[in-house]
């Protein structure tokens, strides 16, 4: 059996084009499977998907409950502070809102919160005992 993997996150979202806009004008890349309904974002290993909020309740049979307090954050490490702190300031040039300032974290990195248009939680977080791979991806030990 292989080791499990997650291939696409989907994030349901109010304003397709406007949260489009939002995550290229973040850096990432569109690719050319995007149509009026959905948005494939490129991202390394895994790839970011956009789609209509009803949209994706009504293709889970799930009804929407919007909680206030999502209780998931999606993550990206970076390989010093001062990449957290790029990322972050292009990520609020590009609307995101701020919720904490990257900052020293308790379990000794240093790292930032903040919401895209739709309010998913994104932290940005330099992890000095964390190490890529040749290809950029996150390599945990065993």
């Amino acid at each position: 059996m292989s080791a499990p993997r997650i291939h696409i996150v989907t994030l349901g979202v109010s304003d397709l084009p406007q949260s489009r806009r939002f995550y290229e004008a973040w850096g990432w890349r569109a690719s050319s499977a995007s149509n009026e309904n959905i948005v494939f974002l490129k991202g390394g290993a895994a790839v970011l998907a956009l789609y209509g909020r009803d949209a994706l309740a009504e293709d889970a049979l799930a009804e929407d409950l919007p909680t206030g307090f999502p209780a998931v954050t999606l993550a990206r490490n970076a390989s010093s502070k001062e990449e957290v702190d790029r990322w972050f300031a292009a990520a609020l040039a590009a609307g995101a809102r701020e919720l904490k300032t990257p900052q020293e974290a308790f379990w000794g990195g240093y790292s930032g919160y903040l919401a895209d248009p739709d309010g998913h939680l994104w932290e940005f977080a330099f992890n000095p005992y964390f190490v890529f791979d040749e290809h950029g991806n996150l390599a945990l030990p065993d």
